[in-house]
């Protein structure tokens, strides 16, 4: 079978190249990926700026999708020709995590999504609807499931409530679409007016272009007539939390998901002991949640918004487009055939 792998730090490091074909153990699954997707992670991840210390060759991309071709002795979870997708943590499956279960994720320390034959554990896969395309599909495991950990499972959303997302990326793209389905009103940043108009025709009760209004947070507080949003999803960072704190209302929920716009700086921790507000990280999800979302998924016939497709040929073409940041929703990728 043909993979791409890095052998190197940086993305002129990425080759296409041959494995042996996996055989499947007990309890081990073939997946055959016919689609994958690009996360922000990725690109740190190759780059050598989220784990210095990863082990090499690694076969990049968390998120992948496809056909399950061969099973082991002792599968009972799935069958022959199911549409699966990886599941980010692999180990994670209910609850709250352990130290040693936030160590097997893929797109390392494990080997990812581009590979045309994916040995997986059984545990580590998961069932996605039917009515989904390959690329929609491989969209789920990471940028989906996280939005939906930070507004249900963890945000606890209600209807009515009122939703701020930041940017037009996969995650605030999820974000906005499941807060819609619930039933919230939803703002969007942006500092496109197409982007936002994108946004509007998903549903986005309202939009701010932070370009024009680098105090957004205040304008979302004008938005809600002076009470502040129920729930931030921060892609952000360290560059944007000030904002998100200013927005959100008293006894408000943070969900702080990204680093886009840095990872370190202070923190105004008056600001969150005086309005009361929870600050929640999020580290994608379990397999239990993702199971839960695919199942009001496919009850809503929700797609997920993919900007554009590439070959996996085209792998950098496609990581420049995400890294420039030209995408509205997901950036997804395809494989050949094995």
């Amino acid at each position: 079978m043909q993979v791409i792998e890095l052998s190197e730090f940086g993305p002129e490091n990425l080759r296409m190249t041959s494995r042996p074909d996996p055989l499947p153990g007990p309890g081990e699954v073939i997946v055959a990926v016919r689609g994958a997707s690009l996360n922000y992670r990725d690109l740190l991840m190759i780059a050598g700026q989220y784990n210095p210390r990863q082990a090499l060759p690694l076969v990049p991309l968390s998120d992948g999708a496809g056909e399950v071709v061969a099973i082991g002795d002792g599968v009972t979870r799935v069958q022959l020709g199911d549409r699966v997708v990886g599941l980010f943590a692999q180990r994670w499956f209910a609850g709250q995590p352990t130290r040693d279960q936030l160590k097997f994720t893929l797109g390392g320390p494990l080997d990812g999504a581009l590979q045309q034959l994916w040995k997986l554990p059984q545990d580590g896969v998961a069932r996605v609807p039917d009515y989904l395309t390959w690329s929609e599909a491989a969209t789920l495991p990471c940028a989906a499931l996280t939005a939906w950990t930070a507004l249900i499972e963890q945000g606890g959303l209600r209807p009515g409530e009122t939703v701020l997302v930041q940017g037009t990326g996969g995650v605030s793209i999820f974000a906005l679409q499941i807060a819609v389905m619930a039933g919230a009103r939803v703002i969007v940043t942006s500092s496109s007016d197409a982007k936002l108009a994108q946004a509007r025709a998903l549903g986005a009760w309202q939009t701010v272009n932070y370009a024009e209004r680098p105090d957004w947070g205040k304008a979302a507080v004008a938005l809600t007539g002076g009470v502040g949003v129920d729930h931030v999803v921060e892609v952000g960072g360290a560059g944007t939390l000030a904002q998100s704190l200013l927005a959100v209302r008293p006894g408000g929920h943070v969900a702080v998901i990204g680093v886009l716009a840095g990872g370190a700086g202070p923190v105004n921790l008056t600001q969150v002991l005086m309005n009361n507000l929870r600050l929640q990280g999020v580290l994608v999800g379990h397999r239990q949640a993702f199971e839960a979302m695919c199942r009001a998924f496919e009850l809503q016939r929700l797609r997920p918004a993919v900007d554009r497709q590439f070959s996996w040929r085209d792998l950098g073409q496609a990581m420049d487009h995400q890294r420039q940041g030209r995408h509205f929703g997901k950036v997804a990728v395809t494989l050949d055939a094995a």
